[in-house]
């Protein structure tokens, strides 16, 4: 092996490790490449496979056409022979067996091109269904790449926290909440202690005996108005009883 060959090998095989390593950097680009790859080889095979229909449907047209024919001349020949037209009959008997045979290969050639018409129509729906395989895989393979990516950049996150100040962190937090509870159970404690506690109560009872007093005495008035009323009743009543 030569120097020049040598060299030629070991660009190959650094050209290839590049490559290799553009590749699994770009997982979607990789995909999208065979996607498209596999969708043009997919236009291909179904020109061809329109080639082969068309053939078919083309030998269908004219095996159909020499059935017809031969159909009228099987009906002229009994004619011809009838009439005593032995030259016309003799033509038609040559033309009918030609036909015959024509016929005969035209449907060995049908069955030959509409069987391949049908594994090529297969193979295109098969080669369809690679291809929406492939799309499924595409984005599994990448939603897989996600989350391992997020698990990795989660570990690593978590690998670069120090534990003792995450404990300390939590110290504290919990050392924070419990003072503020603590001021608040302070301020719930004395809030019953103070002056304006004591006074808002005072005021609070002075307002209830104000508004005791005013409603007995509502009470008396209510009462001497019905008692002066009943009074004047029985007084009227006796009048009237004396007249």
């Amino acid at each position: 092996m030569g120097f020049f060959e040598r060299l030629s090998n070991v660009w190959k095989g650094f050209l290839s490790l590049w490559v290799s390593d553009i590749e699994s950097k770009n997982p979607e680009a990789v995909y999208e490449s065979a996607i498209e790859e596999r969708i043009k080889k997919h236009r291909e095979l179904k020109k061809a496979v329109s080639g082969i229909v068309y053939l078919r449907n083309k030998i269908s047209a004219e095996l159909e056409e020499k059935e017809k024919e031969l159909a009228e001349i099987s009906v002229q020949i009994p004619v011809a022979v009838e009439e005593g037209e032995d030259e016309a009959a003799l033509i038609l008997i040559q033309k009918r067996d030609e036909l015959t045979s024509s016929i005969s290969d035209l449907r060995i050639e049908l069955d030959k091109v509409s069987s391949q018409a049908e594994e090529a129509k297969e193979g295109l729906i098969a080669f369809q269904g690679e291809i929406e395989k492939l799309k499924r895989e595409k984005e599994e393979m990448l939603a897989k790449k996600a989350n391992a990516e997020a698990r990795i950049q989660i570990r690593e996150t978590l690998d670069g926290l120090s534990t003792d100040a995450d404990i300390k962190a939590l110290e504290n937090v919990r050392e924070s909440i419990e003072k503020a509870q603590a001021e608040a159970d302070v301020a719930g404690e004395i809030a019953g202690e103070s002056l304006d506690s004591k006074l808002n109560k005072i005021k609070s009872k002075a307002a209830t005996a104000s508004a005791r007093q005013e409603l007995e005495a509502m009470k008396k008035q209510m009462a001497a108005k019905k008692a002066a009323a009943q009074g004047e009743a029985a007084a009227a009543a006796s009048v009237k009883k004396t007249m």
